[in-house]
């Protein structure tokens, strides 16, 4: 029997000319009892999908219903969690649970409602923290407040909108986990709003797409038996074979091919570039050395002195890379990855220890090494290509206004922006910033690419479409590169190796995985290569092991694969 229903629904926002339609004939009908997930890119109408089934938004033409009935307005029946946390700062956790009882239940008993707040609160793991207010509270728990006042209203269905989208990995993974299982204890009716396809897959009866356009995509039907546990699925053939079929729908309908463009990128020479300044027997002597030792930290440390002592953070690191070569560093929060990317930009002081890159000791920033921040940090009143041509006019001193507008404009057309470039950056979504800061960087040409999260401000979805810009981009500067992420496939899908980091303080190289993977490398391959879920086993397993906070060298996580301990030792 279904809950809710859509019958031919339409739904746009503004008038005549204005009038924009973000969803287009929705027929749908959702179980009860059922978890039904709704994924989709950014912009595709899944909010406003949401906010129809709240009542929060009215059709603009058709019928949305619950048990049968047209849906008016918001309704105690309809519990909604929301992306964003929206409590009250002055209440601790017990008080804004209580809030929700107030207004939905005004005429039960003072004892009754302070039973269920108890009840609530114990249920999402807070009753040690029930007298602290939001402000105390970290991210995570802040959105398990509002899963306990969803939940305190008693609905009869439970609505979702990306309610996990702004934590961290780990902490969304968990409070994913306690939302199955409290799913499963009173077998609510379920609708979840995400654009994470493991996420999907770990949680939902049914998942329903949503394509680009505003109309129904494909349904998949998941199958996998109850409780599934996140690592078991890395073995599952099912859940392997159906992570296949959404994410290459997905990519079918929502990542087109951009343009190749026809700018030809002029043959003009950096200032960085130290071979110019060599005499040629120098060069062709060390360009063996070079090439295998282009970049090296050696004994790095980083401490910061502290009112109790010096804290060590980063604890001798050591690492070599090749030229060319595509490193990931990932690990826990806190682990140290970006301490160690910022003291090679020259951002951050060495405490102890050496980074040499082309053979020239790191000291203070340069244009050398370009980094990509997870935000770009564009200036917000000049266009894309004033944005990239800040850092082109710096580099190439000798050029000419039109070699360096061709440099500028390549760059931008290699990252899908060729038909973007005089827009301004105010104007841009997250997604079209960070273009900007990728073409900036590898527009500066430099010796050493660095990425810093790169990508984690934005939905998974726009995630992999610029993921596969980077690469495509790099397959043709083949540039040095080491990228900070949190993201398993991410790694893996970039590098040539994956170098795991120990939970801080004290952090260091706890494992190496050499990824050997052919290139050029898309995500669609990926999945149907056989090897993959062995290297992805490597890494979920190292940072399981680390998940609770671990700090010692293990055994285990000591062991690199023998290539790779060859490597580092070169």
């Amino acid at each position: 029997m279904s809950i809710l229903k859509f019958d031919n629904v339409y739904k746009g926002f503004g008038e005549g000319t204005q009038l924009t339609t973000v969803l287009k004939g929705i027929d749908l009908e959702v179980a009860e009892g059922e978890f039904l997930v709704i994924l989709g890119f950014s912009g595709t109408g899944k909010t406003t999908l949401i906010n129809l089934m709240a009542g929060l938004e009215t059709p603009s033409f058709g019928e949305v219903t619950f048990k049968g009935k047209p849906i008016e307005g918001p309704g105690p029946e309809r519990g909604v969690i929301f992306q964003s946390y929206s409590l009250m700062p002055w209440l601790t956790v017990e008080g804004n649970v209580r809030l929700a009882l107030d207004s939905v239940f005004p005429s039960m008993p003072a004892k009754e409602k302070s039973e269920k707040v108890a009840h609530y609160v114990k249920m999402v793991g807070l009753s040690h923290a029930a007298t602290r207010r939001p402000a105390e509270l970290s991210g995570g728990m802040r959105q398990r407040v509002n899963v306990a006042r969803a939940l305190a209203m008693n609905p009869e269905v439970l609505l979702l909108d990306e309610p996990l989208s702004a934590l961290d990995a780990l902490t969304r993974a968990n409070l994913a986990d306690e939302i199955e299982a409290i799913w499963q204890a009173d077998r609510k009716t379920c609708v979840l709003i995400t654009n994470d396809v493991d996420e999907a897959i770990v949680l939902a009866d049914r998942i329903v797409t949503l394509n680009p356009d505003g109309t129904l995509g494909a349904e998949f039907k998941v199958t996998i038996p109850r409780p599934r546990e996140r690592s078991a699925m890395n073995h599952d053939d099912t859940f392997k074979r159906l992570r296949a079929e959404v994410t290459n729908y997905l990519m079918d309908v929502g990542i087109e091919a951009k343009p190749e463009g026809s700018r030809i990128l002029p043959d003009i020479q950096p200032k960085h570039t130290h071979d110019a300044n060599l005499p040629s027997a120098v060069a062709d002597a060390q360009k063996g050395l070079i090439d295998q030792r282009y970049l090296s930290f050696e004994q790095l440390h980083k401490i910061y002195p502290t009112p109790k002592g010096p804290l060590t953070v980063v604890e001798d690191f050591n690492l070599k890379l090749d030229r060319g070569e595509f490193i990931s560093l990932i690990g826990h929060s806190g682990c140290g990855k970006s301490t160690v990317l910022t003291m090679v930009a020259g951002l951050n002081d060495i405490s102890k220890g050496v980074i040499k890159l082309d053979g020239y000791d790191v000291q203070g920033a340069d244009p050398e090494r370009a980094v990509v921040f997870q935000s770009p940090n564009l200036f917000p009143w000049l266009s894309a290509r004033e944005n990239v041509a800040i850092g082109v006019d710096k580099v190439y001193p000798k050029a000419s206004q039109a070699e360096r507008q061709d440099v500028v404009d390549y760059y931008l057309e290699r990252v899908g922006l060729g038909d973007a470039m005089n827009k301004s950056a105010s104007e841009m979504s997250n997604g079209m910033k960070q273009r900007v800061g990728i073409a900036r960087a590898f527009a500066l040409s430099p010796k050493l690419l660095l990425l810093d999260e790169p990508f984690g401000m934005l939905d998974s979805l726009t995630r992999w479409e610029l993921q596969e810009v980077l690469m495509e981009v790099w397959s043709r500067t083949k540039v040095t590169a080491i990228c900070v992420t949190h993201d398993v496939d991410e790694a893996i899908l970039l590098a040539d190796r994956v170098v795991m980091m120990t939970n801080g303080p004290q952090a260091t190289i706890g494992k190496i995985v050499n990824v050997d993977l052919p290139r050029p490398r898309t995500r669609k391959a990926l999945l149907e290569h056989p090897d993959y879920y062995l290297y992805r086993e490597q890494v979920l397993d190292f940072l399981e092991e680390y998940e609770h906070g671990a700090t010692g060298k293990s055994e285990k996580t000591a062991k690199a694969t023998p290539d790779a301990k060859k490597k580092e030792a070169a």
